[in-house]
């Protein structure tokens, strides 16, 4: 798995302090290192919308069906993936839980699976069945890429749900991705989530996303 960020709002921080000073009618009160205070002060505050103003786009790529199918049920992200219509599966690899990766007869039980459903595709494909219809054999497991882009209220919704204990564990990887790229830019935005050494999203206050 692989989560690369692509792009992020310039002065982010900035431009929220900016959003939310006007909200205060307190934009005199702008200086050159006031942002980090302020954006805390809103945050802490509930104060989300304002987040609303800038943007991250990241790649991600290595990841099974079965986890994207769970990213893109965020409907206020915007996402372009692979096309399975369009692009050949033949030769894609596939994501094993480490559950099965574990246990030696489940991981030939897997493999057996992943492989007679390649061989079942490529034959459908042989056969001039359209890859839109030859993909209905492929499981959750095979891999994709997908292009992630959302604003940072969205994106604090995103980490706290999939980054918590709940969540299945390799979504809660790329959330966990997602958090560790974003407080590089947005420190002040996200101060309040960490990565605990559960591997878990954790708030400071000791409280669980």
């Amino acid at each position: 798995m692989k989560v690369e960020l692509l792009t992020i709002t310039p002065d982010c921080e900035k431009i929220i302090e900016q959003a939310g000073r006007t909200c205060y009618m307190s934009v005199d009160k702008s200086g050159a290192e006031s942002a980090p205070r302020f954006v805390r002060m809103l945050v802490s505050r509930g104060h989300h919308s304002v987040l609303e103003h800038a943007t991250a786009s990241f790649a991600i790529s290595g990841v099974s069906r079965a986890c994207t199918h769970q990213l893109v049920r965020h409907r206020l992200c915007s996402f372009s993936q692979k096309s399975q219509r369009y692009v050949s599966e033949n030769d894609t690899g596939f994501v094993v839980p480490p559950r099965v990766a574990a246990n030696q007869e489940a991981m030939k039980v897997f493999l057996d699976a992943t492989s007679a459903s390649h061989a079942s595709y490529e034959r459908l494909v042989e056969l001039g069945i359209p890859k839109e219809d030859a993909r209905f054999v492929i499981p959750g497991a095979v891999e994709t890429d997908i292009v992630l882009s959302a604003n940072l209220r969205e994106f604090r919704h995103v980490v706290e749900l999939r980054g918590s204990r709940h969540a299945q564990w390799e979504i809660r990887e790329v959330a966990v991705a997602l958090l560790e790229n974003l407080k590089r830019h947005a420190p002040n935005v996200f101060f309040d989530l960490e990565v605990g050494p559960d591997g878990c999203v954790a708030r400071t206050d000791g409280s669980r996303a």
